[in-house]
């Protein structure tokens, strides 16, 4: 089991950027070998795909409509996985989550949650116009 904490969520205004954290609480080493994902949901919406990265970090993977303004990243030596998100406009609301594929995923499958075997509770992000 990979267990996950993110942090970084607040309230920003329009136009700003945002570094969101994902941690990983145990010490095995399923972490090293982990897809990494960060997901949203928008209150009253289904949760969605944002951004996803291999084990290696040579690999990301974008959900098309926030290509270009957020940026994950990954250090295994922290055992951490980060979100960059810039100009941040008031759709991008939303509780961002953070989750593990622990055994990976090949391309065509990162963007689906059920793909994914851990996740978070969830950091809110709040942009103000």
């Amino acid at each position: 089991q990979v267990q996950l904490v993110e942090s970084g969520g607040g309230l920003v205004q329009a136009g700003d950027s945002l570094t969101l954290s994902c941690r990983t609480l145990d010490t095995s080493t399923d972490f090293d070998t982990a897809t990494m994902g960060w997901f949203r949901q928008a209150s009253g919406k289904e949760r969605e795909f944002v951004a996803a990265i291999d084990w290696t970090g040579s690999r990301t993977y974008y959900s098309d409509s926030m290509k270009g303004r957020f940026t994950i990243s990954r250090d295994n030596t922290r055992r951490r996985v980060y979100l960059r998100l810039d100009s941040l406009t008031p759709e991008d609301t939303a509780v961002y989550y953070c989750a593990a594929a622990r055994f990976g995923l090949i391309d065509s499958a990162m963007s689906r949650p059920t793909e994914y075997t851990d996740w978070g509770q969830g950091t809110r992000v709040t942009v103000a116009t």
